[in-house]
């Protein structure tokens, strides 16, 4: 990617000022802003979004509609920009772009901006970006969203379209796709002060897990006094490592949505969550799940199948799950 900018870029910074209020009424919709504008500007960073290269669709680098849970819901952010990791063997999200129409204010507009960040929040991406074309906001996205957080808020870059050729380099440091694959996004974000108060979604989580842990040990031990200190923090640590396994593979879509979240209607709830436990075992070799004898390996768990767990006290862990707990 050079320097100047493309000749694609200045092409439509030129159509988008000859007719820009045509582009900005209720006629010109997000899908042909998509088309007309979003995926040469894509295109223009050097990523495959036409998908002209070889590959099956789950290696496409360059995914539309991809998959997030949202308020209790699974949605679909506009693009999401993926590069192969040879540590985990598959595809690796990198950022979102979340598209608005032209008639959207996103300079001003709070929801668009707490949407996208809640977005890649919730995967865990560095930086992600919010246009409507008119207008592009870059957000820094790894501390916590809020509903009643400005629009300026964790914003680390805002440009108008006329300012796309000039700054174009910048644009281009960060999201060309050469400079994605050399790391630009973690470099820029590790860059940046975290504010006080501000916790990435893995330190927040780390919070969270550790508040559960408090909550699960004392009802644990009061509810199953015959248990000594390591049968306890045994218990405690499989139960949380299980459920949090079963959380990730709903997100991964290997089990249903919300299947957990079913446990808080109703009661026995330990009862239940054992029987997905025990399903678990017959269906994943994870090692968290093992409760029958099998040759070559340790002992099953003969703890956590007799124990005694309030209702209240795994509703509160598995509420803490989903959305509005969990963006």
């Amino acid at each position: 990617m050079t320097a100047a900018a493309p000749k694609e870029i200045e092409t439509l910074v030129a159509e988008f000022e000859s007719d820009q209020s045509f582009y900005k009424s209720s006629q010109f919709n997000e899908t042909e802003l998509r088309t007309r504008f979003i995926n040469p500007l894509i295109a223009a960073l050097g990523w495959d979004v036409y998908h002209d290269l070889p590959g099956r669709a789950d290696q496409h680098e360059v995914k539309e509609e991809d998959s997030v849970e949202v308020e209790g819901k699974i949605k679909n952010p506009d693009y999401s920009f993926r590069l192969f990791d040879s540590s985990i063997g598959s595809m690796k999200r990198k950022f979102f772009i979340e598209v608005k129409r032209p008639s959207v204010n996103i300079e001003a507009g709070a929801y668009p901006a707490f949407q996208l960040r809640r977005y890649a929040w919730s995967a865990d991406l560095p930086i992600s970006i919010l246009t409507d074309f008119e207008e592009l906001s870059v957000y820094y996205c790894l501390s916590r969203p809020d509903r009643e957080d400005k629009p300026t808020k964790s914003r680390i870059m805002y440009l108008r379209y006329d300012q796309y050729a000039e700054k174009w380099p910048e644009i281009a440091a960060l999201f060309s796709r050469e400079a994605v694959l050399g790391g630009s996004l973690d470099r820029y974000a590790r860059s940046l002060p975290q504010k006080r108060g501000e916790k990435r979604v893995d330190a927040a989580l780390l919070d969270d897990i550790s508040k559960w842990w408090e909550t699960l040990a004392k009802n644990i031990a009061i509810r199953n006094p015959e248990l000594d200190t390591a049968s306890l923090n045994y218990s405690v640590q499989a139960i949380i490592d299980r459920i949090m396994f079963l959380r990730i593979c709903e997100d991964r879509g290997i089990e249903r949505y919300m299947r957990l979240k079913d446990l808080l209607e109703g009661e026995r709830v330990y009862a239940r969550l054992f029987e997905l436990f025990q399903q678990a075992d017959e269906r994943y070799n994870s090692g968290i799940f093992h409760f029958k004898p099998e040759p070559g390996r340790d002992r099953p768990d003969a703890i956590t199948p007799g124990l005694k767990i309030d209702d209240s006290t795994l509703k509160e862990i598995i509420k803490q799950l989903y959305f509005p707990h969990s963006p």
